[in-house]
């Protein structure tokens, strides 16, 4: 099994919430991550369960996704059925790399904060996915706006300043490709985000890094996780402005033998992409996600998961019964609001 673990734009209001004291596994691994948080965590806490507003804000969107990719990581872990490897996207693969233990959850999620807080200082800008190849692509790019990620063959997302990527994006229309806005405020993946990032090598310099305990596939590299890698402060430090190479990661992954990918975070995009890969069309590897596609009330994310949790059991790893009956506790999650 492999885990999926979504980044920037994957995000919604309340996302798995729905399993938030209704799943004992994932509420310890949230309360542990809140607590890590430090100051800052009650209010990410609250405004995770209040539900009140987008969080297409980077300092609401790339902490609660860290925490949720998290979290769900912790709990498929939880099940007997730990990951033989992990994919992260974007800050997915900050929390890939707590689950792989190159980082405590406590440092990477001050790490996220900080990287959060820089490029709050950043010029304002946007992401962009659009249904079209690289080469299609690469006529309307300048002016800082770049590829900023290559999910598949023929779904790549531009980032850049705001104004800039307006026009791509009106130019881009203008040429029958279809593009949608990606939910976030900043430029992730690009040079614009270059001078907020500096200095942030010293803060990931006073953290412990150890090698990765599972491996860990790179959306920066399209490979594995080299130990050197793992231990480079750069390479964490440059990250979040490094074009992510999903779609070769995802390749290098699957060719590494067949695998069950299963999405931990919110909604099902990278599921959905992996649906599209040829290793998963021919059947020698298979596609589940633990959440729903569209955001629900709390009884569809416990649905979700109990599906999910059958679909690994069906395939062969030791669920127990009870986390699928726990997922469908009556009423279990309601007491949160109040907590």
């Amino acid at each position: 099994m492999a885990l999926l673990l979504p980044g920037q734009g994957a995000q919604y209001p309340r996302m798995a919430a729905g399993l938030y004291t209704c799943e004992p596994v994932f509420t310890a691994a949230m309360d542990e991550v809140f607590h890590a948080f430090g100051p800052a965590g009650p209010g990410l806490r609250g405004r995770w369960l209040d539900g009140a507003g987008p969080l297409d804000d980077a300092a609401l969107a790339q902490p609660l996704l860290f925490a949720v990719d998290y979290a769900l990581g912790r709990l498929v872990s939880s099940w007997g059925a730990g990951p033989a490897a992990l994919l992260g996207h974007s800050v997915g693969e900050m929390a890939a790399a707590a689950l792989a233990g190159v980082f405590s959850v406590r440092d990477a999620a001050l790490l996220v904060l900080d990287r959060v807080s820089r490029v709050g200082a950043a010029p304002p800008g946007g992401m962009l996915a659009v249904a079209a190849s690289v080469a299609q692509v690469e006529p309307y790019l300048g002016r800082d706006v770049v590829v900023g990620a290559v999910n598949a063959p023929r779904h790549v997302v531009l980032a850049g300043p705001r104004g800039p990527l307006g026009e791509v994006a009106d130019r881009l229309a203008a040429a029958g490709l279809n593009s949608l806005p990606v939910p976030s405020d900043t430029a992730f993946h690009s040079p614009v985000l270059g001078p907020a990032l500096a200095g942030a090598g010293a803060v990931v310099a006073r953290t412990v890094r150890r090698p990765p305990a599972v491996t860990v596939y790179s959306g920066s590299t399209a490979a594995v996780l080299r130990p050197e890698e793992a231990l480079d402060t750069g390479f964490w430090a440059r990250q979040p402005m490094e074009p992510v190479l999903f779609w070769a990661a995802l390749d290098a992954l699957l060719s590494d033998g067949p695998y069950l990918l299963v999405e931990a975070g919110p909604g099902r995009g990278l599921a959905g992409i992996a649906r599209r890969h040829p290793a998963v069309r021919r059947g020698h590897s298979a596609v589940c996600a633990l959440l729903p596609a569209l955001p629900g009330d709390d009884t569809a994310e416990r649905t979700s998961l109990r599906q999910a949790a059958e679909v690994l059991r069906a395939e062969g790893l030791p669920v127990p019964r009870t986390a699928v009956e726990a997922a469908l506790r009556p009423g279990a999650a309601d007491s949160s609001e109040g907590s």
